[in-house]
């Protein structure tokens, strides 16, 4: 438990141990650098939606999160839908995952920074 705590905490933890397990048992750059964005994402997930709710002092970070990736799918979705005429699940889970990736990262950065900025001030 402990652990799960320290990689959410801090989610480049499990990217960096990831990738370096894979670039070393497989050689292969770009399958080490995907399955390390797969397996973070779950981790950006818990983290971020904690920030926010510290943030905010709300207790809805993860639903908000879980919505936005439910939009986000359908989003996708429809317009694999209007270009292809069906929808491949499998194609439509890593476009979403991956996105949330980003957006998880990116978020993670600006709620980390403006927490410590809010604290320092908090303090002063």
């Amino acid at each position: 438990m402990d652990l799960l705590i320290v990689m959410s905490s801090l989610p480049i933890i499990p990217f960096l141990l990831m990738y370096t397990i894979v670039r070393l048992r497989k050689k292969d750059k770009k399958n080490a650098l995907r399955l390390s964005m797969d397996v973070t994402t779950l981790f950006l997930v818990i983290s971020v939606s904690a920030l926010f709710n510290i943030m905010f002092q709300v207790k809805f970070g993860f639903y908000l999160i879980f919505l936005l990736l439910l939009i986000t799918a359908g989003l996708i979705g429809g317009a694999q839908n209007r270009w292809k005429g069906k929808v491949d699940g499998k194609r439509l889970f890593r476009a979403v995952w991956r996105l949330a990736f980003v957006t998880m990262s990116i978020s993670y950065i600006i709620l980390t920074f403006s927490g410590l900025v809010r604290y320092i001030f908090k303090i002063m």
